[in-house]
């Protein structure tokens, strides 16, 4: 899918049309290098694009990790915006997964292709090369391409079978199910795989959910085949069966038409008395329409921000070189770029340009009591700051009147704003909490409470990380691998998004190193936007006839509230 990081905040015309068209990319391999003693290679395909005027690559996506096969069929796309005009340059390359390590370079390589967008549309839609890597034959890679249709509709589907073929020699089989789309050339390409349901002959699959246009492309009478599996743990699978239906057929839901023989073509051809190899039920269907981040920003939901300033003394003595908060006269300090990077894209979303800005962590006059949510500008009757300049006009006399103290607790600056956002579930807002911190975080578990308690919410949160201490922490906050719990609850939805401003630290080009921080900070901000209003069974009300000032600053609605 297009990663939402690379959405345009500003296309806010609703008007506008994006000029590209939606293609799907699907990855085949072929014959790859066989990696491993005692088992076949793990592969899995990086996708790497590099930007128009770039000579750099920069990673796109990853398809999931498929156990000992030399020849993969990836079920995971890439979706991509397309531009007949643009040369748009590809690379993929391939890997042997040898553990859960995030960095490629502990895996073993498998080979990689350069590619153009244009050789792939311009080749039929499917392009087979050879790889290049550590040995002269590495294989082949396939690509196919096809334009997405415009239909946004996603598909319930629950299975089950029925008296399937015994494959293993000393247990039942094990199955699971593989679903393909047929190509215009007349050949299928896989779009679905459910979970292996161990040794048994009549298995309950899971439900799950398939959007139509990775489905079908839009086209509810497009060919479906359906292939039946029994698992083998070194990859070479054995066909139990075979069956195709549509997705018209599927929507009718569970009945007569939706039982289908699974057929074994083989068996088929030798045996005359065969009839099939088990049967599929259909027991559940359901089609849904889904909406977009900008289908509920254009139906008037509005975004409200705040900014939160770690005060801490960990940041060091602010009149000191090496603070984190120093006033370096030739070049801003860390917290400085952070706050522009995302307050100059923010502020183009506020009607008004007037933020609310805390801070945490500092003792204040005239009592010098400790505080974890105070205003910067110190008043307590208008906390609002001009725009981001104001924000940073705050941060900058705050440091001037403040004690940087301790310790460094973001429970209450959490719970401060969503107090805020639990006053508006109907969907007509949604809030946004931006912190920057040194990194050293001593409430941890009051943190993972308030934010589990605030995943029912219409609320997100970022966490910029400045400095270099160990971050660690903070990614555990980030549920994007484990979804962040306390004390065996769950978090509803991951609404964390952490990142360390070092990542993006470019002292030669500030400008496209805070253009790139930004890009990444508000990179989950749509999906989860649209993930609570799901959760919430909120749809977007109807496109307004003008949209002058759909988004503004919690200010709106922070004074309504005594924010």
């Amino acid at each position: 899918m297009a990663n939402v990081g690379d959405y345009d905040f500003r296309l806010m015309d609703p008007e506008q049309s994006i000029p590209a068209t939606k293609v799907e990319l699907t990855v085949s391999g072929r014959k790859l290098l066989d990696m491993d003693v005692f088992s076949k290679s793990d592969p899995i395909c990086v996708l790497f694009v590099k930007a128009l005027g770039s000579n750099e690559y920069r990673e796109h996506g990853r398809t999931e990790a498929i156990m000992n096969t030399l020849n993969p069929d990836f079920v995971k796309k890439f979706t991509m915006d397309y531009f007949f005009e643009e040369v748009q340059n590809l690379k993929f390359e391939l890997y042997d997964i040898d553990s859960k390590a995030h960095d490629l370079k502990k895996h073993d390589f498998l080979g990689k292709m350069e590619c153009t967008m244009g050789e792939i549309m311009g080749s039929g839609g499917k392009l087979s090369k050879p790889l290049k890597g550590p040995r002269k034959d590495c294989g082949k890679i396939i690509i196919r391409g096809e334009e997405m249709s415009q239909c946004r509709d996603m598909m319930t589907l629950h299975f089950k079978g029925e008296h399937l073929d015994k494959k293993d020699m000393f247990g039942k089989s094990d199955p699971f199910l593989l679903f393909y789309r047929s190509n215009e050339d007349g050949s299928f390409t896989v779009c679905h795989k459910t979970e292996v349901i161990k040794k048994t002959l009549d298995p309950v699959w899971k439900p799950f959910n398939v959007m139509l246009r990775s489905f079908c492309n839009g086209d509810y009478d497009r060919p479906l085949k359906v292939e039946c599996y029994d698992w083998d743990r070194d990859g070479g699978h054995d066909l139990i069966g075979v069956f195709e239906t549509t997705v018209r057929e599927l929507s009718r839901g569970p009945g007569h038409s939706n039982v289908y023989h699974v057929i074994h073509p083989k068996k088929q051809k030798k045996k005359k008395n065969y009839k099939n190899s088990g049967l599929i039920f259909l027991t559940a269907a359901k089609i849904e329409p889904q909406f977009t981040f900008l289908d509920y920003i254009q139906g008037g939901c509005q975004l409200n921000f705040t900014v939160a300033i770690d005060f801490t003394a960990s940041n060091g003595d602010p009149r000191t070189p090496t603070s984190l908060h120093y006033m370096n006269p030739y070049q801003p300090n860390h917290y400085l770029r952070a706050l522009r990077a995302v307050g100059t894209v923010i502020q183009d979303y506020d009607a008004d340009k007037l933020f609310p800005a805390l801070g945490f962590g500092a003792r204040l006059p005239p009592a010098g009591v400790v505080s974890h949510e105070f205003f910067l500008n110190g008043s307590q009757d208008n906390p609002y700051c001009a725009g981001i300049e104001g924000v940073i006009d705050a941060y900058q006399k705050a440091l001037h009147t403040v004690q940087l103290y301790g310790p460094t607790n973001f429970a209450p600056i959490i719970n401060h704003v969503a107090k805020f956002a639990a006053a508006k579930r109907d969907g007509s807002e949604y809030f946004i909490l931006l912190i920057i911190t040194d990194g050293i975080i001593t409430d941890m578990e009051k943190t993972k409470e308030a934010i589990v308690n605030a995943a029912t919410m219409p609320l997100s949160i970022i966490i910029v990380g400045v400095g270099k201490e160990d971050f660690s922490k903070m990614e555990e906050l980030d549920g994007d691998d484990v979804r962040l719990s306390f004390r065996g609850k769950q978090a509803a939805r991951d609404i964390v998004q952490f990142v360390p401003f070092r990542d993006f630290e470019n002292s030669d080009n500030i400008i496209m190193s805070q253009a790139q921080l930004a890009k990444e900070v508000l990179a989950e901000i749509p999906d989860q936007l649209v993930s609570y209003m799901k959760s919430a069974k909120i749809h977007p009300k109807p496109r307004r006839a003008s949209i002058t000032s759909t988004i503004s600053s919690v200010s709106t609605t922070g004074a309504q509230h005594g924010y």
